[in-house]
C-alpha cells in the first residue's frame, strides 16, 4: 500500500491524539504504547512511517512499507492485497518499527538483500550491500556483455565480496562465468558461503570462495594473468568520518574504514589487480565519494593500466573507477 501527500497530511495530524500517543514519547516508546488494534492497514503504515521519521531514520515511508510487506510475506507493490489487520501480524509488525527506530539497520530485521535476480541472506557480522553498487553490478554485466569476446567463460572476481552479492548476482545473471570471492573476515565468509550454498541449491553455477586479504602480493597466485574482470566493494572511508548509526554500530568496522584518507585497501588491491589480470581485462572499484579523483590516478600511475574513468551514483557523486589492463612493452613484444 502506497500512501500519498495528501493522505499523510489529513491522517497525521489527529492520528496521535486518536491512538493516545504524545509527542513527548521517544520513537520506541512510541512504538511499543500505541494500540496498534485500533489503526487501519494505511493508519498503521504511517504511524509506523512517523515514528522511524522522528527517530532520524532515512526514507522512513519506505522502511515502514518494506516492514509491512514483510510481515505479510508479500512484495512490497503487492502490500494493499492482503491485512495488516491481524492482531499477530500487527504485533510483529509494531516490534519490528520499534527495532527500526533503534536504528537497527533494514537488512538485520528483513534478514535479506538483493541484488539483480538474487535475494542472500543478510545478518550480524556482515556488511550491508549498499543500494550504489547495483551500478558496480550494472557495469560488470555490460562489459561482459559488450567488450568480453573471448571464446572461453569470463573469469571473474570480486575481491572483498562480504555476504558474497556482488559475486552471486554475476553468477546469477552469467550462468558461464568463472566467479572466484575473496574474503578476509571469517565471519562475513560464512554468510558468503550460505549464500553460496543456497544459490547453487537453487541451480546457479557455483562460486569459488577464498578467503584471503586483498592486499597480499601472493593472493590468488594461480590466478595471475588469467582473470577477465575485477571488481571490488573494499573497505573506502576514511577513518575520521561520521557515519550513520546503522554503520557505526551494525557494520563491522573493518568492512567500512581504510586509514585516513579511506585508500588503505584499494592501493595494494590496484598492484594485485595489475598482477591478477589478463592483458585487456578491466577492473571496476568502488570508493568513497571523497576519494574518487584519488583512486582513478591510483591506476593512471601505473603504465599497465589505460582507460581509466570515474562513474557517479545516481546522486551523481563519484562512486567507482573503471580501468583496463594494457600490454607493457615487453608484454607487447612477447605477444607479438
Amino acid at each position: 500500500m502506497t500512501v500519498d501527500d495528501e493522505q499523510v497530511g489529513a491522517i497525521g495530524a489527529g492520528l496521535c491524539a486518536f491512538v493516545g500517543v504524545t509527542h513527548g514519547d521517544t520513537p520506541t516508546e512510541a512504538a511499543r504504547e500505541l494500540d496498534w488494534s485500533r489503526l487501519s492497514d494505511g493508519r498503521a503504515i504511517l504511524e509506523a512511517a512517523r515514528i522511524l521519521e522522528e527517530a532520524g531514520v532515512p526514507n522512513a515511508r519506505t522502511d515502514a512499507e518494506i516492514l509491512a510487506a514483510h510481515v505479510v510475506g508479500v512484495e512490497r507493490p503487492r502490500l494493499g492485497l492482503v491485512p495488516l489487520v491481524d492482531s499477530g501480524v500487527l504485533d510483529q509488525y509494531q516490534s519490528l518499527i520499534a527495532e527500526r527506530a533503534r536504528r537497527v539497520p533494514l537488512q538485520h530485521l528483513t534478514g535479506e538483500a538483493s541484488m539483480g535476480d538474487i535475494t542472500v541472506a543478510i545478518g550480524k557480522g556482515v556488511f550491508i550491500p549498499r543500494p550504489e553498487t547495483e551500478l558496480l553490478f550494472g557495469w560488470s554485466l555490460a562489459y561482459l556483455e559488450g567488450s568480453y569476446h573471448r571464446e572461453e567463460p569470463p573469469v571473474v572476481l570480486d575481491l572483498c565480496t562480504g555476504s558474497g552479492i556482488l559475486a552471486l548476482a554475476i553468477a546469477n545473471a552469467r550462468p558461464d562465468a568463472i566467479v572466484h570471492a575473496v574474503e578476509l573476515d571469517p565471519t562475513a565468509l560464512s554468510w558468503a558461503r550460505r549464500n553460496a550454498e543456497a544459490q547453487a541449491q537453487a541451480g546457479d553455477t557455483p562460486i569459488n570462495l577464498v578467503r584471503g586479504d586483498v592486499t597480499d602480493r601472493n593472493l590468488l597466485s594461480e590466478l595471475e594473468g588469467g582473470v577477465d574482470l575485477i571488481v571490488a566493494n573494499p573497505p573506502y572511508v576514511p577513518e575520521d568520518t561520521d557515519v550513520d548509526v546503522e554503520v557505526r554500530e551494525h557494520d563491522p568496522s573493518m568492512a567500512v574504514f581504510a586509514g585516513a584518507d579511506g585508500l588503505s585497501v584499494i592501493r595494494p588491491l590496484v598492484s594485485n589487480a595489475a598482477r591478477l589480470l589478463r592483458i585487456g581485462g578491466a577492473v571496476a572499484v568502488e570508493h568513497d565519494d571523497t576519494n574518487g579523483p584519488q583512486t582513478a590516478e591510483l591506476f593512471r600511475a601505473r603504465r599497465v593500466f589505460g582507460e581509466v574513468s570515474e562513474h557517479p551514483d545516481l546522486a551523481g557523486r563519484p562512486r567507482f573507477v573503471v580501468a583496463r589492463r594494457e600490454a607493457t612493452a615487453a608484454e607487447a613484444a612477447w605477444l607479438n
